[in-house]
């Protein structure tokens, strides 16, 4: 039994938009700033996976209305445009404690 202590695999980050979506444009920058913030504080950081909803029928009819749309950990944020935000979603879904490896 060792007493290390490990953290999950980092789950993926997922951006839901579309071609020609300023605030997706603008959610894109924003993620992009928070999870630089993160990483200069020491904090893990997820690589951005971004799914465009035009590609996917069922996408596209689940967000059609409220992109953009960002997913982590079984969270969802939709028309995600504000900072504090994002910031709190990635917080919940990246900063759970450290389990003790059995």
């Amino acid at each position: 039994m060792s007493g290390e202590m490990t953290r999950a695999p980092l789950p993926p980050l997922l951006l839901y938009t579309r071609a020609g979506c300023h605030l997706c444009d603008e959610t894109r920058a924003l993620l992009a700033a928070l999870l630089a913030e993160r990483i200069g504080a020491g904090l893990s950081a997820p690589a951005i996976e971004e799914r465009d909803i035009e590609s996917q029928p069922a996408w596209q009819r689940a967000y059609v209305a409220t992109i953009p749309v960002v997913e982590i950990a079984g969270r969802r944020l939709e028309i995600a445009t504000s900072a504090a935000k994002l910031r709190r979603l990635l917080a919940d879904a990246l900063d759970a404690p450290i389990v003790a490896g059995a």
